[in-house]
């Protein structure tokens, strides 16, 4: 997977948790976190607080665990 492909993936869906993008992409989590981190540097994407629920509302995840990062452009 390369960044244009995670960048594509957001800003069709907006936002994401860790967890989806690393099922969607059959990549480990600390390997998209540092592709993550290289969009946010950039300003491109941020990580939203904890706490904060998922797009799907489904209540099956403990918020305070669960990572969601949006693209902001």
């Amino acid at each position: 997977m390369i960044l244009s492909q995670l960048r594509q993936y957001l800003r069709l869906n907006r936002r994401a948790a860790l967890h989806d993008l690393s099922l969607h992409f059959r990549v480990a989590p600390d390997a998209l976190r540092g592709m993550l981190d290289q969009w946010m540097r950039r300003g491109k994407v941020r990580r939203l607080p904890a706490g904060t629920p998922c797009a799907g509302g489904c209540c099956r995840c403990d918020p305070a665990i669960v990572e969601i990062y949006e693209w902001t452009d």
